[in-house]
């Protein structure tokens, strides 16, 4: 089964999983197909799926990811190198601009919301979305299953604190693992609570890191966004809070990337070193 033939299998699938949308008219180009499977895949209720679909969809997505391009640590230069930087763990950290879902490392973190089960709105540009998308349902599935855990635990009411990290498997991306973290949200005004649960965001991803071996990390732009954290201030609190972290335990790191996907981040995130 070659990737056009797989994209039809799947598309026909994933209609069938879904009654309202059993019926939809398939779109003939290629580019709409997958814009349709990818829609339907953000929609889709965690539960089980066939072994023979999930088999075609790991396949599909790895070709997917091959096709983007996959992005390894080789491939990025450190701040020592790209800017001449002399900060302290220069040699650790880099600056990435681009796709986190192309990155090969240990972990790549996914700024999630309070339900954990990523984004549902079909197509929505979130980095929620795309790493749910491109990992594949399954990783949906093992939120869902750490969520009815904990319900068990702490009630039917239960919704993910902000400032923890939790780990999962990375499926189909590159990367080994994605490591979940709830940022604050921004009301109205920065206020002491929502820097010290920023911090307490960087500081637990980096502890999920040395707990679970894991070498290598990217960070997205956590609470940038619609979360409304001012990126300045944002990224101010992410490179102190990570190179307080690399103080202590720095022998441990191979890398530690900061992943922006705008111009404006990248120059924010340059300047700071």
């Amino acid at each position: 089964m070659d990737q056009e033939e797989r994209l039809d299998y799947l598309v026909e699938k994933f209609k069938e999983d879904s009654a309202k949308y059993r019926n939809m008219a398939v779109p003939g180009s290629r580019e709409d197909r997958r814009t349709m499977l990818r829609a339907l895949m953000n929609i889709r209720m965690p539960g089980e799926m066939r072994e023979e679909v999930l088999q075609i969809q790991d396949e599909y997505l790895q070709e997917r990811a091959k096709e983007k391009g996959v992005v390894t640590l080789s491939d990025i230069p450190t701040v020592s190198a790209a800017l001449k930087s002399s900060h302290r763990h220069g040699d650790k950290i880099s600056i990435w601009q681009g796709d986190i879902t192309r990155l090969k490392t240990g972990a790549i973190v996914n700024a999630a919301n309070s339900q954990m089960l990523g984004c549902f709105v079909p197509m929505h540009t979130c980095i929620d979305n795309c790493i749910h998308t491109f990992a594949g349902v399954q990783l949906r599935s093992e939120c869902n299953r750490y969520m009815n855990r904990m319900r068990k635990k702490y009630g039917k009411n239960y919704e993910e604190p902000t400032g923890e990290a939790f780990l999962t498997d990375g499926y189909n991306l590159p990367a080994r693992y994605v490591i979940h973290t709830v940022g604050p949200i921004v009301e109205t005004r920065v206020r002491d609570r929502n820097r010290n649960d920023l911090r307490k965001c960087y500081e637990s991803i980096m502890e999920c890191c040395v707990e679970h071996d894991i070498r290598s990390v990217a960070f997205c732009c956590i609470s940038t966004g619609v979360f409304h954290f001012p990126n300045e201030e944002a990224s101010q609190i992410a490179v102190d809070t990570v190179s307080e972290f690399l103080d202590h335990h720095g022998p441990f790191f191979d890398r530690v990337i900061f992943n922006v996907y705008k111009d404006s981040d990248k120059e924010i995130y340059e300047e700071l070193f």
